[in-house]
Order: C-alpha cells, then structure tokens, then sequence
C-alpha cells in the first residue's frame, strides 16, 4: 500500500472504500473539503480540533506525498453547538456526535447549579445535625443537674459522715467525700472529652466519617447503657459511663462540622452554631431532673436515650457521606446512600468511575491553579506539603492550644463545682439548690442562639461589596475576622470569672448568663479557627 493510503490515514481509524480515489490519484477514507463528488463512503464525521490559536480547526485534509495538514475553518457554526452537516448528494443528512455538556457551577452559597445534593436534602443534614448535636453530644455539661438526681437516688450516699452535734450550726452530714466523688466522675468524663479528641479525629480523618460515627455511636449507646442500669450499690459505673458518652459525644459533633462545607460563605455561622447547640445539649440532664421529679424513673430514661442510637445510624447511612464533605464543594457532589434505580448513591459511583479517576469525595481541596501544579503541567512547581509535625510545632497551634486550655479549665472548674458552690451559698437548702441549678440549666439552653453571633464576626468580610480574594490572602483575611472574636471571648470570660468569685447567690443568676456566653463564643470560634488556620 501506498505511503499517502490507508496508512497515512490512521488518525481516522476508518477503512477506505476501495476504488474512490482522490484528485491526486491516492484513496479517502470519507468525505473531504474539496473533493469531487461520487460513490464515497460516508462515514460518520471526524470531530474539528482546536487549535491553540484563535478559532477553530477543521479536519484533517491529505495533501500530496501523504502528509496531513491542519487547515482553519472560517465557516461553519461554532464547534460547541449542535448542527446538521451538509447533505451528500444522494444521501441523508448526519447529525453532528453531540458534545458532554459542561460540569455544573457551583453557587456562591456552595449549592449546586446542576446535579449534586440537592437544597432539601442539604437542608435536611444541617436541621438533623442541629438536632443531633443539641440532644446527645454535650450533655455531659450538664452534670450539675444530673448530680441532683444521683445524690436523691443514693449515689455514694455510704461516704457521707453523720452530723456532729454543734449548737451554733445545722444538723447537716457531711457528704464533702460525696461531692468529691462526683466532682471526680466529671473531671475524669471531661478530661477524655478533650485527651480523646486527639486519637478520634485520626480516626476520622483515616477512616472516614462512616467508620468514625459507628465508633461513636457504639461508645454513647454503652455509656447510656451503663448509666441505666447502675444502682447506688454500683455507683463505680458512673466513671466509665460518663467518659463513654463525653467521648461518643465530641466524636459526633467532629463528623458534623462539615456540614458547613455544604453551604460556602456561610460555613463558619453553620459550624457555631452546632457548637451553640453542643453547648446546649447540657439542657438534656435539665430535662431528666424535672422527670425524675414528676415520677419517671432514671433507669427508663437512659434506656430511652439508648434506643435514640437508632436515629444516628439512620443518620450516619443516608444523610451523611462515607468519607468527608471537602471543601470547596466540588460540581455534582452528593453524599449518602439511595434506593437503587434513583439518582445516583457514593457507592454507585465509586462502582461505575474508571480505575485512578477521582472520586467527589477525593477531589483536592486546592484551588485550580494549585491543581495544576499538582498534575505536573509543564511550568508549574509543585510545592512540598506541610507534614503534621511542622504543622504542630509552629507558634500559632501552641499559643492557640495554651490559650483554649486555659479558657477551657475556667469552665470545666465552674461546672464541677456549682453544686457544692450553690449548696453552700445556699446554706444546704434543697429547694433553694434545685432552683439555681434549674436556672443554670436553663441558661445552656441559650447556647444555640448566642453561638451564631460569634459566626456572624468570623464571616463579616465574606459579606462586604469586594469579593473575598483567593489563596493565601483569603487565608489571612479569614484570621484577620478573628482576631476580634478572640478579642470577645477573652473579655467574656474575665467577666464571668469575677461575677462566679462574688459569694452571693442573686449574682449568679449574672454568672450564668455570661458563662452560656464565653461558652459559646469559645467552642463556636475555636472550631472555626481550626478551620481556616
């Protein structure tokens, strides 16, 4: 065969029909532009290249000698459009192949133009989340209320001392062993709060958000459990008990914060405000002491948390993803698991994506600049990532870490301690006891709305009229917005520190009011600092 036939003409991957020829005296595989019109064989047409000029190319054309030259097409419609080619002589017209449409934007907001999660299902895992995160994950913050009822039940009732006849005071026990006893079950349950929190976001960050949510969800079902059927003989299994659920707890609210990735420039007020509503979950021990007083057993109530375990697994299966939400949201992306036949599922897709092709849930966090540095596109340099040692030796992490520490002991020491604090400024008055630690309680409750406030300042430069920069500049705006939440939460706890050392009782009801504050502007700004240091 000759050098300018079929072999010439590979690119085409078509068969030459045998005895056309061209003007040149070589055969074609189809029609081209110019030639004379007869029997060809109509194949389907070849798709025009574009050039890296401006315009557009058309096909390829045989010149003599075989060689292939690439001519610019100045007719015609634009290539991205759907058009009938010309009809051949004696022939039908063919359709142009129609071109894979363009992937779907992604909005300001984070929802998706085209495909993905769609508003309600995005809407449905933020309310489910709030709700989670108000009723099981913080509750163990409620202690104060939860000692109530343990101490009326009997709860380490055998170290309580008879009282000493002295005519210038009460007849009162001393139960100061008692309180030790129950100010122990929450430091300890609050010290794994934070000593796990380390270890279970490894785990959340190598398993994924499925295998992190089982683990926790195992470890509050357990810590219910055993509160349920501990009895004052058993009071040792309050110790395990609550360091389950404060650990189950603080797992639960890691894999819900990326919720706020589902909804762009409002991120930071969504991910307040489930620290608002951790902060408020202590409300659920409130909720317990007033039915335990109307006659509803300890035992029943735990049991009925326990069975609540239900609802986060559905949760865990159909509203939240396998692995993570990134962020930025990339185009299309959606998350839990569907009826088979319906729109398409994570695992569906991870079934029907070719082998090495990125998956929703994998698609770099990087801007697209970044990306192509990271494809090894000619120019570009792709630079080191920062390992995690440098990341947790740098200054900023250590002050930021001292900093929450401290804040964070003020608040564990005043929860600790309100009872015996309320019992002895109350000069051991029950119903004068029950009454503020009710009003404390209560005051929890206000978490979820203060939470947002603290949002509110960490976004205030994502709403002005210049639109917020990207890279490393956006980076340093968003630490600039926190310099005054930081600033709030400081001032906030200084204030409440001084109203919590004045020994009268009407000023807690002030010291309540700005400790649901500091609470809420720490929690809420300390997890939306993390995430975008």
């Amino acid at each position: 065969m000759s050098r300018g036939g079929c072999g010439a003409h590979r690119v085409c991957q078509r068969r030459c029909t045998p005895g056309v020829r061209s003007h040149l005296g070589q055969p074609l595989s189809g029609r081209t532009r110019g030639a004379t019109p007869g029997p060809l064989h109509w194949g389907p047409r070849v798709p025009p290249r574009r050039s890296r000029g401006r315009g557009r190319v058309g096909p390829l054309r045989l010149q003599p000698g075989g060689r292939q030259r690439r001519q610019r097409n100045t007719q015609g419609p634009s290539y991205r459009r759907h058009r009938d080619t010309p009809a051949a002589p004696g022939g039908p017209a063919r359709a142009r192949p129609a071109l894979p449409a363009p992937p779907a934007a992604v909005s300001s907001d984070g929802a998706m133009a085209g495909g993905g999660a769609g508003v309600a299902k995005r809407l449905g895992t933020l309310v489910s989340g709030l709700l989670e995160c108000g009723a099981f994950c913080g509750i163990i913050f409620g202690w104060a209320s939860l000692v109530f009822v343990l101490k009326d039940l009997g709860y380490f009732e055998g170290l309580c001392h008879p009282p000493t006849r002295n005519p210038n005071s009460t007849l009162l026990p001393d139960c100061s062993r008692q309180d030790e006893q129950f100010s122990l079950v929450f430091t300890i349950g609050s010290f794994m709060n934070n000593f796990m929190t380390f270890p279970m976001g490894f785990i959340f960050d190598r398993f994924g958000t499925a295998v992190a949510r089982f683990i926790a969800i195992s470890l509050y079902t357990g810590g219910t459990l055993l509160v349920a059927f501990s009895t004052p003989e058993l009071s040792v299994l309050l110790f395990p008990a609550m360091s389950m659920l404060s650990v189950g707890g603080i797992l639960l609210i890691l894999t819900n914060m990326q919720v706020g990735n589902l909804f762009g420039k409002y991120r930071s007020i969504i991910i307040t405000l489930y620290n608002g509503a951790f902060d408020s979950s202590s409300a659920i021990f409130l909720i317990i002491k007033v039915l335990y007083e109307h006659g509803l057993s300890l035992q029943a109530m735990f049991l009925f948390m326990a069975a609540c375990s239900a609802w986060h697994l559905l949760r865990t299966l159909f509203l939240m993803p396998r692995t993570r939400i990134p962020y930025p949201l990339p185009p299309t992306y959606d998350y839990g698991l569907r009826c088979p036949g319906q729109s398409r599922s994570y695992r569906t897709y991870e079934e029907k994506r070719q082998p090495g092709e990125a998956g929703p849930e994998e698609d770099p966090l990087e801007p697209e600049a970044a990306r192509d540095r990271g494809r090894g596109l000619p120019g570009a340099v792709s630079p080191p990532p920062l390992p995690f040692a440098a990341c947790a030796r740098s200054a900023l992490f250590a002050c930021h870490v001292a900093w929450l520490s401290a804040m964070q002991l003020r608040h564990y020491l005043f929860i600790g301690t309100l009872n015996p604090l309320l019992d002895h400024l109350a000069r051991g008055k029950p119903g004068l006891v029950s009454t503020y630690t009710n009003a404390f309680a209560f005051t929890q409750l206000c978490g979820v709305l203060c939470a947002p406030w603290n949002g509110l300042i960490l976004d205030r430069h994502k709403r002005g009229r210049t639109p917020r920069p990207e890279g490393a500049l956006g980076t340093l705006a968003d630490l600039r917005a926190s310099v005054l939440s930081l600033v709030v939460t400081v001032t906030q706890c200084l204030l409440f520190s001084v109203c919590a050392a004045v020994p009268l009782l009407p000023v807690q009801f002030v010291t309540f009011v700005l400790q649901v504050l500091s609470r809420s502007f720490l929690y809420g700004g300390n997890a939306a600092f993390l995430a975008i240091a």
